[in-house]
């Protein structure tokens, strides 16, 4: 880092946007309580696949606040969507794209589930679609207690209503809750009725005073709208029924019903090597959810690799797993070649028996292919030490993640705080980089795929969060991808401080590679200012080098970062300008960075009083 300034600044570790996928734009920070104006155009982001047009908005939560995202457009269907920032292009963390019930607008509530960063989606609900829209972000109260559940018992129907006065879940819909007693592996059927409303029934367990679901339904087969649910009990104990609408404001009287659930399909054997061909027809047994099914079972022992595929030119396939107590383990519909084909890889978590369950993603039926092998077993991952370079190959002998793509594993052992960065660079495939806990089942905690912002290399940066091993694992983006890569592991020490700037002053920078970055690999300063309440500022930053982006906050609870303020072109195209207002006394933080990822370069930052 190269500085000239009038006072002293230092770099800050993170402005907390989250990294976005290769076709995603980079996330602009949303503070909560604020509200922005928008528009979607045809420049902006797609989804990978092409679904829908968005734009990202990053914002710190803390772990159990209570959220509220409202979105309103008139100039098209306006949907939002919570992702992790590790998994951008992933399955959204919660949806909404009318739960206003007016229409063409959105209201996405939903509970953060630990503190840090998220990424909000503004987006069409579909690929049409343009135009302005509104967006704002709210903390909601705090939940009422949640009531004692009423008593239902096993034969049994009970009436019900929902209305207003109910108490709320993480997701802001009213439900009435309703507990049972269960011995281990005892079966139910759960019915529930209304023509008030779209009903949902989840199913699970009080856990420390929160709601642990473990199995839901909304569309029961040959139940229109209302809901069926087959449930087996893990082990013995109550557990509680919730009875909840699908869509914000709808209310009105249901039935529920608990009977004794249906015997289990009847399995038919196969061996780990086996193919077999099956057919789907309307005399097939049902599954718990009433759905025509084919059952497969098989013995395995733990630690064993399997792989599942089911294809057919019929119909879209669907597979799960279950353990032999009824247990569900994994499902999946899409995972296999040409999309509407299954494919399922899991390490058996002990020795016994298995069941594949067979069927089609819809109610379709005809014929199909399920094979079972062996996969050979993960690879212990190497260490890799900082400031190495080492050369590898993604091959065909290489360890295989869920979703089937080859990859290399090493251990980082680091301290807390420290800032590590990896460098993957490939011109045979597409690389992605993800680092996660050395113990237990592999989680990514970040992940990076284009962080160089040269197509196919990446470059994750991320701060070790405690002592200890972290695996690092080398892949590619896709199953297909194979070839050389070269890996390199840096160790970018710990996080500096901020230093200080006066109102009135100007400080002359350099963002260079050495500097502190973000998540999504760009580069930033931080100066401390303070502030009295009511205090009016304009701050200047201008560059000829980068696409400039301010933003001004203070750190929050645990330490989140909150963003009160942000500009990345107010004063040109390349120059930022924001007029901002201090809410109280205290000390604030200014960030100088960059729009864009990867951008380094001198720049001037300038902190004036209102005139």
């Amino acid at each position: 880092m190269r500085r000239q300034m009038i006072l002293a600044a230092a770099s800050w570790l993170t402005l907390s946007v989250a990294a976005m996928a290769a076709v995603a734009q980079e996330a602009q920070p949303l503070a909560i309580g604020d509200s922005v104006e928008g528009e979607i155009t045809d420049e902006d982001a797609r989804h990978p696949e092409g679904f829908y047009r968005y734009d990202a908005y990053a914002f710190e939560a803390r772990e159990g606040q209570r959220l509220e995202a409202v979105m309103r457009s008139s100039a098209f269907d306006a949907a939002l969507s919570l992702q992790d920032p590790a998994e951008a292009d992933g399955e959204p963390l919660a949806f909404d794209d009318d739960g206003l019930g007016e229409g063409t607008d959105a209201r996405l509530r939903f509970t953060a589930d630990r503190t840090g960063t998220y990424i909000l989606r503004a987006q069409t609900l579909g690929e049409a679609g343009a135009g302005p829209y509104t967006l704002a972000l709210s903390e909601r109260p705090a939940a009422r207690p949640a009531p004692r559940p009423s008593g239902i018992r096993l034969g049994r129907t009970v009436q019900g209503e929902l209305d207003a006065r109910d108490p709320e879940g993480d997701d802001g819909l009213p439900y009435d809750a309703w507990s049972f007693r269960a011995g281990e592996g005892e079966r139910f059927a759960i019915a529930l009725d209304s023509e008030a409303f779209d009903p949902v029934v989840r199913v699970g367990r009080m856990e420390g005073g929160r709601f642990d679901e473990l199995a839901m339904n909304d569309d029961g087969p040959d139940a229109g709208l209302n809901s069926r649910l087959a449930f087996t009990a893990p082990e013995g104990g109550t557990y509680v029924i919730r009875v909840t609408p699908l869509g914000a404001g709808s209310e009105g009287a249901y039935s529920l019903t608990l009977s004794e659930g249906p015997e289990p399909l009847p399995a038919q054997p196969i061996a780990i090597g086996d193919t077999v061909e099956g057919a789907l027809t309307e005399d097939d047994g049902r599954n718990a959810a009433g759905v025509s099914a084919d059952a497969w079972r098989f013995e395995g022992r733990a630690g064993q690799r399997i792989r599942i595929d089911m294809t057919s030119v019929d119909f879209d396939t669907y597979l799960e797993l279950f353990d032999a107590a009824g247990n569900s383990l994994a499902t999946d519909d899409d995972g296999g070649p040409e999309g509407a084909n299954s494919r399922l890889i899991f390490t058996l978590p002990a020795d016994g028996a298995y069941v594949i369950e067979a069927r089609a993603f819809s109610s379709a039926t005809g014929d199909y292919s399920l094979s079972l092998a062996e996969m050979e077993p993960e690879r212990a991952p190497e260490p890799l030490a900082f400031g190495t370079t080492l050369e590898g190959e993604i091959g065909e002998g290489d360890s295989r993640d869920s979703e089937d793509r080859g990859y290399d594993g090493y251990v980082v052992t680091g301290r807390q705080g420290q800032r590590i960065q990896a460098i993957m660079r490939s011109g045979d495939f597409d690389t992605v980089l993800r680092i996660g806990r050395a113990d237990g089942e592999f989680s990514a905690l970040a992940s990076d795929d284009d962080g160089l912002g040269e197509g196919t290399d990446s470059r994750l940066s991320y701060t070790l969060p405690e002592d200890g091993d972290y695996v690092l694992r080398a892949s590619s983006y896709g199953p297909e991808g194979e070839g050389l890569y070269s890996l390199e592991l840096i160790d970018r020490g710990p996080q500096p401080q901020p230093g200080s700037i006066l109102v009135g002053a100007t400080a002359r920078g350099t963002l260079t590679e050495s500097d502190a970055t973000a998540a999504d690999n760009s580069f930033y300063d931080a100066y401390r200012v303070t502030l009295k309440a009511e205090e009016k500022l304009t701050i200047i930053m201008a560059s000829n080098e980068v696409d400039s982006f301010v933003v001004v906050g203070r750190p929050g609870e645990d330490e989140a970062f909150e963003v009160l303020g942000s500009d990345d072109d107010g004063l040109s195209d390349t120059h930022s300008k924001l007029d901002w207002t201090a809410p109280s006394d205290g000390t604030y933080e200014i960030r100088a960075g960059t729009f864009q990822q990867g951008q380094t370069g001198a720049y001037a930052l300038i902190v004036e009083k209102q005139p």
